[in-house]
Parts: structure tokens; C-alpha cells; sequence
């Protein structure tokens, strides 16, 4: 279960551990070009049947595990994985290491002039910056901190010194305390002062609350400006970064999405295949197979105490191979399962063409638990003509339209999405009104669902999307 709600960078990175830490599983990366080389060989050589065609070769291991296992323990028993099929596409993506974030900030500030205590504490300050490129803590407490931790003394003028020198450092905004100093920071850095920037420090200075709850008309009020003043002012202010620690993703922890599943469609056909990127053929070491034929002949306590760590280092591969490979299946099965329920959609795209489908649905179908799709579906990503998705989006409530139509709450989302969307942003659709938009097109739910389902598109209320 820990294997299967693992995504595919993360199972790259379980694997590399389990290579790292049993010696008897090893990774088989030219198997395949070796077995083919193989073939053509005994292809070659092999001797003709009397018509004239190769006879079969039966082949023999030349490692037999019955020298020194049980025959019960033969059973499930199996040397290798190979979590690619011939079919699957083998895709591999390029990236280029580059200096991290608070590696660049480091190499602005050992540019600067300083001495060797400010450096240190800008080092320090530079550590303190959180993943939005802000320093929310205090300076008094930064200073203790310095004092205890890392044996600097200095006080809060020195810090605020220090934090100023930060403040000029690329990206713009970056080490602010909050969003207004931040704003404030990239405004007062521009080159070119006009009216527009210079209002634009006036409002985020001193309106920074009317502004940020869109009382638009205090503001006109205040300043004794017009609505297009306004506008130029929004304008200046909407293109400054109010993220600037977000500059570099890689160096925040950002995860790389790599889809799990691959869907195409060929000839009004589905075709899936599972991304097998990086996914490595596992087998168990015949070094290691070998050394346990050996210990296990041997009659003395070391030899016999030698051949049990090895035989539970060869059974731990396995345990891990055959993990591995109902993972595989696990997957295929409930991918396969979603693509037949789901098969309007993946060949039109059109989300009009999603059907209601629950947990229950696919986990009925294809004999799994529903913890075991939760899983699933929770975690992985499909890769389709239409966009890469994670797979818990095809899933969604059924609802009935006033016909008794079933649609799926998937197709209501994008509806109020395009309600939002066409909406006069001077004044913004409440939640009453987008509801009996939608029961006029025969969608009958209630407001708060209408409530629920804007919360869940991460749509503001209406309020918020009021626009000059």
C-alpha cells in the first residue's frame, strides 16, 4: 500500500534506497539489450529442424534454486521485474541543474560592501526567508536568535541595516515583511517615477486595507481621483510580483509533475500505457545466490549464520520485486477500469461527456478495496490529449437536471466557471444569482452547494472579483 500511493518521482526515490540498502537486489539496465544479442546468437547457431527451420532450444538456468531452498519456498518465487511492457513509451525529460534560490541571493550579497558580521547576519536573514520570499518574523527575536544560536551579537538597528541591503537584492520585494512592504519595495525600486507609480506608493502606503477588500470607492474618494486613474493605478500595482520568493520553484520543494499514466487515442481507439520513466528492471544479485548455495553446505555456526542473513537479504529483494509488481498491476487494472467508464470523455475531451463515477464504481468493478483506489486515484496522474490530470478529478457527485438527466457535478463546476467568466466584473454574480442562473438552465442546487462549488474552483466571492 506505501508503494502504491507513491507517485512515480517518489518511487524513483524508494527505489534507490532499497538498491542502496540490500546489496542483494541489483538493478538490470542492459538485460534486455543482452537477451536480445543472446537470442540472435542461438538464432544463429541453432540446428534445423527437417523442414529446414530452427529447432526450439530449451533453455537452462544455470543458477538452480532447489541446490538450497525449499521446494515450498520455490513457489511464488521470481528472479526478476520488468515494469515496462514492449508497447510502453519510454519517455525521459531534461533537466538542467542551475544555482538554487538562496544560492543567488548569496552571490548578490558577496558583491556587496560589508563587514564580516553584517555578512553573517545577512547569510542568516537570507535563511529566514520562507517559501512566498518573506521574512514574517521579528526583528527582536531574529536578534536573539543570533545572540544564542550562532554567538553574533548585534541589535535591532544593525538587523534592519542589514535586512535594507537585502531589499536591494534580486528579485524585487524579496526578504519584505508583509505583502505592503513587499509592494512597496518593487515600487520604490522602478526607475521611471511617473504620476502612476507615485499614486500607486499612495494607495499601497496608505489605503493598503481599502484596496486590498476592493473598496474602490473610498479610495476615488480619498485621492479625489476618477475611475480611469484608478484603473492606471490597479494596473501598475497588478504587474508587481506579490510572490517574489516563487522566482525558483526547484529550490522550494516543488515537485516535478510526471504523469503516471500515459492515454492516447489512435484510430478513434484509447490506448494506454504506463509511464515507465527511469523505472528500473530489478532482479535478485546471482552473486548473492551464489554465495547462499555456499553457506548453505556449510556445517559450522558461522557458515550457517551467514547463510541466514543472506537469505533474508535475498528474500527482502523479493518481497520488494513482487511489491513492485502488484503495484504495476494494481495500477493497470484500475486505469483500464476508469478509461472503459470514462470513454466519451477520453475520446472527444468534450467535459460535457464526463459521467457521475464514485470510489464504489470502479472499486465494484475491478474486485479492490476502496482504500485501495482512494490511493490511486489520490496520487497519480494521467497524461492525455486534453491536459495531464490527477486521476481524482474524474471523479465527482451525480446530480439530476430537471429532465432527470444524470450529469456529473464536474459539468456544473464548468458551468458556473463560465458563468464567472461572462459575468460584469463592475458588479460581480452573488451566490443567490449564480444559482438561479444555473436552475434556469435546469441545474436545480442549492446556493450553498453553489457556495461549495466555487470554493472548490478556488473562485473568489463576488466581492472580491469587483473590478473598476
Amino acid at each position: 500500500m506505501k508503494l502504491l500511493q507513491l507517485p512515480t518521482l517518489a518511487l524513483e526515490e524508494r527505489i534507490k534506497e532499497e538498491l542502496e540498502a540490500n546489496p542483494a537486489l541489483e538493478e538490470d539496465a542492459e538485460q534486455i539489450q543482452e537477451e536480445d544479442q543472446y537470442d540472435n546468437d542461438e538464432a544463429g547457431e541453432a540446428e534445423l529442424d527437417e523442414n529446414g527451420d530452427p529447432q526450439e532450444v530449451e533453455m537452462k538456468n544455470d543458477v538452480e534454486m532447489e541446490d538450497y531452498m525449499d521446494a515450498e519456498e520455490l513457489d511464488s518465487y521470481k528472479y526478476e521485474v520488468v515494469n515496462k511492457g514492449k508497447d510502453d513509451d519510454s519517455r525521459e525529460f531534461v533537466v538542467v541543474e542551475g544555482p538554487g534560490f538562496r544560492e543567488l541571493l548569496e552571490q548578490q550579497l558577496a558583491l556587496r560592501n560589508m563587514s564580516d558580521q553584517e555578512y553573517m547576519i545577512a547569510i542568516y536573514l537570507v535563511g529566514c526567508i520562507d517559501e512566498d520570499g518573506y521574512i514574517r518574523r521579528e526583528i527582536e527575536l531574529i536578534v536573539d536568535d543570533l545572540a544564542f544560536n550562532n554567538s553574533i551579537t548585534t541589535d535591532v538597528n544593525e538587523v534592519k541595516k542589514v535586512l535594507s541591503i537585502i531589499h536591494e537584492l534580486d528579485p524585487p520585494g524579496i526578504g519584505a515583511a508583509n505583502l505592503q512592504e513587499c509592494l512597496l519595495i518593487q515600487l520604490n525600486r522602478k526607475a521611471e517615477k511617473t504620476k502612476d507609480v507615485l499614486q500607486a506608493i499612495e494607495v499601497v502606503k496608505n489605503h493598503m486595507d481599502e484596496f486590498s477588500r476592493k473598496h474602490y470607492e473610498k479610495i476615488l474618494k480619498k485621492l479625489n481621483i476618477d475611475s480611469e486613474e484608478l484603473k492606471e493605478i490597479m494596473d501598475v500595482i497588478k504587474h508587481l510580483n506579490p510572490r517574489p520568493g516563487n522566482s525558483d520553484s526547484k529550490d522550494l520543494g516543488v515537485s516535478e509533475v510526471v504523469p503516471d499514466f500515459i492515454v492516447s487515442v489512435n484510430d478513434g481507439k484509447v490506448e494506454l500505457s504506463l509511464n515507465s520513466r527511469n523505472m528500473p528492471e530489478l532482479k535478485i544479485s546471482k552473486e548473492y545466490i551464489e554465495m547462499l548455495k555456499q553457506y548453505s553446505k556449510s556445517k559450522d555456526k558461522g557458515g550457517k549464520e551467514a547463510s541466514s542473513f543472506i537469505k533474508g537479504k535475498i528474500e527482502n529483494a523479493q518481497w520488494f520485486i513482487e511489491a513492485l509488481q502488484q503495484r504495476y498491476t494494481t495500477l493497470l487494472l484500475t486505469i483500464q477500469c476508469l478509461l472503459e467508464y470514462q470513454e466519451e470523455y477520453f475520446l472527444t475531451g468534450d467535459e460535457s461527456k464526463i459521467r457521475p463515477m464514485i470510489l464504489k464504481d470502479i472499486s465494484s468493478r475491478v474486485g479492490l478495496d476502496l482504500s485501495t483506489i482512494s490511493r490511486v486515484a489520490n496520487s497519480k496522474y494521467v497524461q492525455t490529449p486534453y491536459g495531464t490530470f490527477l486521476l481524482k478529478t474524474f471523479f465527482s457527485e451525480s446530480m439530476s437536471t430537471d429532465s432527470g438527466e444524470e450529469v456529473s457535478s464536474r459539468e456544473i463546476k464548468r458551468i458556473l466557471k463560465d458563468l464567472v467568466e461572462a459575468e460584469n466584473k463592475k458588479k460581480p454574480l452573488t451566490d443567490d444569482e449564480l444559482c438561479e442562473q444555473l436552475k434556469e438552465k435546469g441545474y436545480n442546487i442549492a446556493r450553498r452547494t453553489v457556495a461549495k462549488y466555487r470554493e472548490q474552483l478556488e473562485i473568489p466571492v463576488g466581492r472580491m472579483r469587483k473590478e473598476v
